[in-house]
């Protein structure tokens, strides 16, 4: 896999990946790679080698009546599920 180095930016951003990062509970870097893998991909699916699937394969790109709470609490027990 590759690297990649981004330099100059703003400390606001920083503090919101930093913010995004403590939400989610991983690392400043894991939820950097999040977020520019969910911008890359768009609403593509994806699923890598290590099976490891995008929010969009829980959730699909249509609407549905599951709460923000019932997503996160199933995304949840899937990645212990893995573990």
């Amino acid at each position: 896999m590759g690297q990649i180095l981004i330099r100059q930016l703003d400390d606001e951003i920083i503090d919101i990946v930093k913010k995004r990062a403590a939400a989610n509970k991983r690392s400043m870097e894991a939820e950097a790679r999040a977020i520019i893998e969910s911008s890359a991909l768009g609403t593509e699916m994806k699923l890598s080698g290590s099976a490891k699937r995008s929010i969009l394969d829980f959730v699909g790109i249509a609407p549905s009546n599951r709460t923000t709470a019932e997503i996160v609490a199933e995304i949840r027990a899937l990645r212990d599920e893995w573990d």
